[in-house]
């Protein structure tokens, strides 16, 4: 069964990880178009709430997802290691 039709109940660990580190980088981005765009448009300097919800989401979310694909390889490679073993 592939990993698409896969029952709600059998995530593989750090799946939730990456999903909440995708959201997290995605809303860092909006708030970097945020702080961006009104700088370019009006020439005045960006706001301090957009630049600063930036600058600690964007690598706060890539930090999150690396760490759930981490896991995530880390079960996959003690799994491997079970199943050879048994053979």
């Amino acid at each position: 069964m592939s990993a698409r039709h896969a029952a709600p109940d059998s995530r593989r660990p750090g799946e939730l990880l990456v999903r909440l580190g995708a959201v997290v980088f995605a809303v860092g981005l909006v708030a970097a178009v945020a702080a961006v765009v009104p700088s370019v448009l009006s020439g005045d300097s960006a706001p301090l709430g957009p630049v600063v919800a930036a600058g600690s989401l964007l690598p706060l979310g890539l930090a999150i997802a690396l760490v759930g694909l981490l896991r995530s390889a880390r079960t996959a490679r003690r799994a491997a290691r079970r199943s050879s073993n048994r053979t």
